[in-house]
């Protein structure tokens, strides 16, 4: 996917940054930091795994996730790097699915997950308040 859309930025002189997992931490700080100074960088491909950790993009104002990951918390995460001290922009989130696609899975998915998580950890549940401690103690039995 990264490929298809550096040709259509290279197509419309759209200047860009690409980081993947493989880059090296030097020049990941290096890309990073010319980001959020250099406004003529209009965008950041990043790779969901290298998006991650350890970025600050107080540069960015929109996010695009292409490409769902199985794990919501992991899109979180790549997600949360727009998000840090010193951002003064408005943030804007973005996912682009394709209808009927594999992607549209992984996000149904992810929100059962997410659904699921907050009825475990709601007060409000019914499910949890009936349990006895040693019942959800039993939960976390191999």
């Amino acid at each position: 996917m990264f490929e298809i859309i550096q040709k259509e930025l290279e197509k419309r002189d759209i200047k860009y940054f690409k980081l993947i997992g493989s880059t090296k931490v030097e020049e990941r700080i290096k890309l990073v930091d010319e980001f959020n100074e250099n406004p003529e960088i209009k965008v950041f491909l990043i790779s969901l795994k290298a998006g991650g950790t350890g970025l600050n993009l107080t540069g960015a104002d929109m996010v695009i996730h292409y490409d769902p990951w199985w794990n919501l918390g992991a899109e979180n995460q790549a997600t949360d790097r727009a998000y840090r001290i010193g951002q003064k922009n408005n943030v804007q989130v973005y996912k682009l699915i394709t209808k009927n696609s594999i992607e549209e899975k992984i996000y149904d998915l992810q929100q059962r997950k997410s659904q699921l998580a907050q009825n475990l950890l709601s007060t409000k549940t019914s499910f949890i308040n009936k349990l006895s401690k040693e019942e959800i103690m039993n939960l976390f039995e191999d």
